[in-house]
């Protein structure tokens, strides 16, 4: 079983203007002479972590995190007030990417994304698939209606009765024909006595259901209010929109991808992103390899997920 690489440290950060006012974060760790590989954290709505950097061979590897739009360390943060959310779409992120790999001074790199970060891998791949080396994916999320419907209108509930009776809890009786849109609107109300317990509960759910076992530690750092806020925002602006993409858009494109070198590491029992979709990309690109852990969830941190993503990286670094 494989494990984390030891803690490292940035040897370069900034922040990076990519138009409409918008400054994402960036860092840079690992060899400066190493493969380029970029991680594309979740949400939308997440950020990067010093664990994420751990997920490649520092000796090998030259490792590029970034904050996506409104999002970690980027600026302005999706929590402020007057956050203009009309700038903060699937393919303003599609094109930051290539601003960032230009001003990095990068060619092509490896892509590494998981959960939402997976939806942005594959988006920006069947966009530019000359600049990217190799895909590595976790928990396959593509935006389909039945895959929101699943996780944020009451089936998945079923199985977290007691923290979906929360987050139904904050949707009047009358708007529970449609969660999102009812968040929507919560997430958006000006006032913080009815947009930060909304955003806790919507961050509550999310955080209660990506792990195989329970982690209160981790629901405690999605439900801190600021990253509450910016993050039930963000993603609750992107499932409103259908992540501005037509429906099985990335599957039916994924032929786009078939001269990459593809992992897909899946749990099995992922409730936030059910192994179906990674089965469909799987069937869609037969050429990737398909790794469907036994005994995970969702989660980046799943021992089985991590152990699977770092054999990918390890096979990649050549």
């Amino acid at each position: 079983m494989r494990t984390l690489y030891p803690e490292i440290e940035p040897y370069a950060t900034g922040l990076l203007e990519v138009g409409d006012g918008q400054r994402i974060y960036w860092e840079e760790s690992g060899n400066p002479d190493g493969r380029p590989v970029v991680f594309l954290h979740g949400g939308p709505g997440g950020a990067t972590s010093p664990r994420h950097r751990r997920a490649f061979d520092p000796e090998r590897y030259r490792i590029i995190l970034f904050d996506q739009r409104g999002a970690g360390q980027s600026l302005p943060h999706a929590s402020e007030p007057d956050y203009d959310l009309s700038v903060n779409t699937t393919w303003h992120l599609v094109a930051d990417l290539e601003v960032l790999r230009v001003d990095r001074g990068v060619d092509r790199w490896q892509v590494f994304g998981g959960s939402w970060g997976s939806t942005l891998a594959l988006a920006y791949a069947q966009t530019h698939p000359e600049r990217v080396t190799e895909l590595v994916l976790r928990g396959i999320f593509t935006l389909r209606r039945s895959e929101l419907e699943w996780f944020y209108e009451g089936a998945a509930g079923q199985i977290f009765p007691d923290v979906w009776e929360q987050y139904e809890a904050q949707v009047p009786e009358a708007e529970r024909g449609s969660f999102i849109r009812a968040y929507h609107r919560l997430l958006n109300d000006p006032d913080p006595a009815v947009h930060v317990p909304a955003a806790v509960a919507w961050s509550t759910w999310e955080s209660s259901a990506i792990t195989l076992l329970p982690r209160p530690d981790l629901v405690d750092s999605f439900t801190e209010p600021r990253f509450a806020v910016a993050f039930a925002r963000i993603e609750n602006h992107y499932f409103v929109n259908h992540g501005w993409l037509e429906e099985g858009q990335l599957l039916a494109n994924a032929h786009l991808l078939r001269d990459i070198p593809t992992v897909i590491v899946q749990g099995r029992y992922d409730i936030c992103t059910p192994p179906v979709t990674a089965w469909h990309l799987h069937r869609a690109l037969p050429g990737a390899e398909f790794v469907l852990v036994a005994d995970a969830g969702h989660s980046f941190d799943e021992p089985g997920i991590l152990s699977a993503l770092i054999e990918a990286t390890d096979r990649f670094a050549g």
